[in-house]
């Protein structure tokens, strides 16, 4: 009997292999076999791979998702583990990887006038000549054109028209895609293309739910909108959300620029459209492919990991490799798990990174009490309520037993008492449940309004919500008094004021403590991110399929709405290497990255270092970077740190990443790391002194002298050899060193992994070029 079962397991065992679990793996090849090959022929090669490894012809071609010909050197497939496996032993195969879906971070009327970027009078925070003649110059980017990678587009909207634009460039290869949807989408002279990536979605979550999402490159979700918008969104007058609110001339940056659309983001099946859009690599290494053929210029990503992942793993990371192989700029978004360190995606040095900031706008209500007292809070709610109605605590009105003692004053679904509460205003407070659905529990049970108080835990950080019913959010000391004058009298009674926008708010900008910071997780010796810019309570367009909090019980349908993300400041710097590209286009992307990152304002509209929401504590480079971006000022940087393709090959050998180009040996012993020409300077564990080499490109002046100066990290020296540079001619390029030293009685205290910081800049006394520098010790 027993020889029997053993003879049946092993006539099983072809069976349960060839039954097991497929998934979608990303094939890179060891050696460059796509060649001059047109994408069928490429298609081909790679059946025979997977013919190789596969039963027969139709399960190879079935299997294959998409052939790669520029982001990546290889292809996606449905493979089981033991014919991942197989393919991996190929001697022409590098690596071969489970893909994993990337779920994007939800990661503009005030905004570009906040950084300099409008026609007009000079502006008061930078002191900067406002954006007319840099926008007359870069011809509002016209003809660039950006490729925005996200959850599609809503063509209609005001934003997207091409009135006035000129033919479509020549150079433009791409195609747009109709798509099924409940409008056929179309392209014009502004939307030059679209293109949706299903493959990868669709193997994990089965077919496309049509009341979920579409099959087309349109957006039903919102997100994408926004984000085109504020890259190249034209311009249109008397822009407003939530009733008036943020009033005014929405635009993008680049107003003239072209987009082209790549949808490669997809509604999560069976949930709400607030918990985000997954994003898986093979399709988004498919958009990536395509966009580089297509000819754009710029791409803008506002995706990320949901942690931070090697180069060789990161499907964002690689494919941006090779557009800027093919002198294509790369923002991403650095993603939105702030305020803990070491949270940052997007981390690859030849990508663009960048932080939420806000700009000099708020919008803010006041609650008036029944005593006289005013207190203000902020919302976004337009709905007003400007008699004195009866106040209640949450706490005291809610259904016996509906919900926990600690959690009675939260205003959690079906917890409040429709004969305690109607005609009331409710004061809630944070901590569990939805903040919009607490709202939402108010007006159920009948409720006249809302106050949202912050605990403890939440402090200073108020919430801006489009409630449902009059409301505005208070920090946790006013909360408290709101309590107290409840306890303190029988017959409590508030009001609210009408809302209202407000300008040249101050401190501005300041970081959102959502915005992901650094160290870099990846790479320790490049600081990231980058570079800050708006993201936080940002107007842009808005899809008219999905409501402004894209909830469910949300009916409402809006043109513009605020939203805040690294993915909203990630278009931002897009747009402004759009108009960068426009006035230099033989600048590499590096040199872009550059010029933006030396220029960035390190102050606020106070003249007080940049601090972070919540509690004004002092901002540092890992959270943003180099700085506030400063597009007018970036457009004559002086000199600029420039890079190429090879630059970042020999980092990635440094890295231990030796296959990154097929065509490309490294050398026996690469250069450091930390010796990437990078624009910033991060030493982790110092001990003694490390020297690094830096390389300067003069772009202002045919002849200028430059001069070193330092503010140098705590505990730390910072010297240049040389300590002056000259140039007689532009195009020149000189090469120096910095060398940072720990000071003895550094090296004698405990500080653990802790970083100090400062900088170090050239100046002709025309340009101030400015790298950060950040250092920990050993």
């Amino acid at each position: 009997m027993k020889t029997i079962f053993l003879f049946s397991l092993l006539l099983l065992l072809p069976l349960l292999a060839s039954c097991a679990k497929k998934q979608v793996y990303i094939v890179h090849f060891a050696k460059d076999i796509n060649g001059e090959k047109a994408l069928h022929e490429i298609e081909e090669t790679h059946h025979s791979y997977l013919l190789s490894v596969k039963d027969n012809a139709e399960d190879a071609r079935a299997s294959l998702l998409y052939s790669y010909k520029h982001s990546i050197n290889g292809f996606s497939a449905l493979l089981t583990p033991d014919e991942a496996s197989k393919l991996s032993k190929m001697e022409e195969v590098s690596s071969v990887y489970a893909s994993k879906a990337r779920k994007y971070s939800l990661h503009t009327t005030r905004s570009w006038e906040f950084v300099g970027l409008d026609e007009g009078e000079k502006y008061e925070w930078n002191r900067f000549k406002k954006g007319g003649d840099f926008l007359s110059k870069a011809k509002y980017g016209q003809d660039v054109i950006v490729g925005v990678i996200d959850n599609g587009v809503w063509p209609e909207s005001k934003s997207f028209s091409d009135e006035g634009i000129g033919p479509v460039p020549k150079s433009w290869k791409g195609i747009c895609q109709t798509g099924v949807a409940l409008k056929p989408f179309h392209c014009n002279r502004k939307i030059i293309g679209g293109r949706y990536y299903l493959k990868g979605f669709e193997y994990a979550n089965g077919p496309l739910n049509a009341t979920e999402d579409c099959r087309s490159p349109r957006d039903l979700d919102g997100h994408g909108t926004h984000t085109a918008s504020t890259v190249a969104g034209r311009r249109v007058h008397n822009a407003s959300a939530f009733g008036g609110l943020a009033r005014g001339t929405a635009s993008g940056g680049a107003p003239f620029a072209r987009l082209a659309i790549y949808k490669a983001c997809w509604a999560v099946p069976r949930t709400s459209k607030a918990d985000g859009n997954t994003c898986f690599e093979e399709d988004m290494l498919a958009a990536i492919d395509d966009a580089i053929s297509d000819g754009v210029h710029v791409l803008s990503i506002s995706i990320g990991s949901n942690g931070p992942l090697p180069f060789n793993e990161d499907g964002i990371a690689r494919g941006a490799l090779n557009a800027v192989k093919k002198n294509i700029v790369v923002a991403c978004s650095a993603g939105n798990s702030g305020p803990a360190p070491y949270t940052l995606s997007n981390p690859a040095p030849w990508i663009i990174t960048v932080g939420a900031s806000s700009v000099d706008r708020d919008f803010l209500r006041s609650v008036v009490l029944g005593n006289g007292m005013e207190i203000t809070g902020k919302t976004f709610t337009p709905y007003k309520l400007e008699k004195m109605h009866p106040l209640v605590y949450a706490g005291d009105v809610v259904n016996p037993g509906s919900v926990r003692q600690n959690e009675s004053d939260q205003c959690l679904p079906g917890s409040l008492a429709p004969e305690k509460v109607k005609g009331k205003i409710v004061f809630c407070r944070r901590g569990s449940g939805v903040r919009m659905l607490k709202g939402l529990e108010v007006k159920r049970a009948g409720g006249a309004g809302l106050i949202l108080g912050n605990n403890l835990a939440y402090g200073n950080d108020i919430p801006y919500d489009p409630h449902f019913l009059p409301a505005t959010g208070v920090n946790y000391n006013d909360a408290m008094k709101i309590y107290y004058y409840i306890r303190s009298t029988n017959n409590p009674m508030a009001m609210f004021k009408r809302a209202r926008t407000v300008i040249h708010s101050q401190p501005a900008p300041f970081m959102a403590s959502f915005s992901s910071r650094g160290p870099n997780a990846v790479d320790p010796y490049i600081l990231k991110p980058d570079i800050t810019a708006p993201g936080f309570n940002i107007l842009a367009a808005w899809s008219e399929a999905s409501s402004p909090t894209r909830m469910p019980e949300d009916k409402r349908i809006v043109k513009y709405n605020i939203f805040s993300g690294t993915s909203m400041s990630c278009p931002h710097v897009a747009g402004a290497s759009a108009l960068l590209k426009a006035i230099h286009p033989n600048w590499s992307s590096a040199a872009i990255r550059s010029a933006l990152m030396t220029t960035a304002l390190m102050r606020n509209n106070k003249g007080l270092p940049i601090t972070n929401e919540g509690d004004g504590s002092i901002a540092t480079p890992f959270s943003f970077g180099s700085g506030h971006f400063n597009p007018t000022k970036a457009a004559d940087p002086g000199l600029v740190y420039d890079a190429s393709y090879k630059d970042y090959l020999l980092y990635l050998c440094s890295a231990g990443l030796t296959n990154a180009d097929p065509s490309f040996k490294c050398p026996e012993e690469p250069p450091s790391a930390f010796n990437l020409n990078y624009p910033s300077i991060a030493i982790p564990k110092l001990y003694g002194s490390v020297t690094v080499e830096r390389t300067v490109t003069n772009v202002g002046g045919s002849k200028s002298v430059y001069f070193f100066t330092a503010k140098r990290p705590f505990g730390v020296f910072v010297k240049a050899y040389p300590r002056i540079l000259f140039f007689d001619h532009v195009g020149q390029k000189k090469r120096f060193t910095i060398t940072v030293t720990a000071t003895r009685a550094i090296l004698g205290r405990n500080l653990g992994n802790r970083y100090v910081f400062g900088s170090y800049s050239w100046s002709d006394g025309l340009h101030l070029v400015r790298s950060p520098i950040a250092v920990s010790f050993a």
